[in-house]
């Protein structure tokens, strides 16, 4: 027996929205994560790496964080570090004050291969984000968006 839409949340506004956000997340990535490949032969996860390392205060993060910031296992994230490192994307570093553990940071390869990705990337967002929404819409998302952060 189903339950009633009365007992059951699914047309709840925050489901709706829920999927409303995932739909554009995924939409989007597979859209851009397309495009940033089939121009600069660089899939997202690896862009989302480089990238991630070139904001980080250091220049360089633990695996661990880097698993953090990019939502994966710390086995897929070791896998995907081992495939840009092969690249010569990225390399993998001691941490000097701590034998256990391992940095990564991005190479003058990885650089150079993040700024003509950036380049196109920029291109692509603006397709595909900044003739869709005006300014102050795109302020809006953000701040609100922003709201949503833990």
């Amino acid at each position: 027996m189903e339950p009633s839409t009365s007992t059951c949340p699914s047309g709840d506004e925050r489901v709706r929205l829920f999927g409303q956000l995932l739909e554009t997340q995924a939409r989007l990535s597979r859209d851009l994560g397309r495009e940033l490949e089939d121009s600069c032969d660089l899939p997202l996860a690896w862009f989302e790496v480089l990238l991630r390392l070139r904001r980080s205060p250091e220049g360089r993060l633990t695996m661990t964080q880097i698993a953090e910031a990019t939502v994966h296992s710390t086995g897929g994230t070791t896998r995907l570090v081992d495939r840009i490192e092969v690249a010569g994307y990225i390399a993998r570093q001691n941490c000097p004050t701590d034998r256990r553990a391992i940095h990564v940071a991005i190479t003058p390869l990885g650089e150079v291969k993040l700024n003509r990705a950036l380049t196109a990337h920029v291109e692509h967002l603006e397709r595909h984000i900044g003739q869709r929404l005006t300014m102050t819409e795109r302020q809006q998302l953000s701040e609100l968006l922003e709201k949503l952060q833990p």
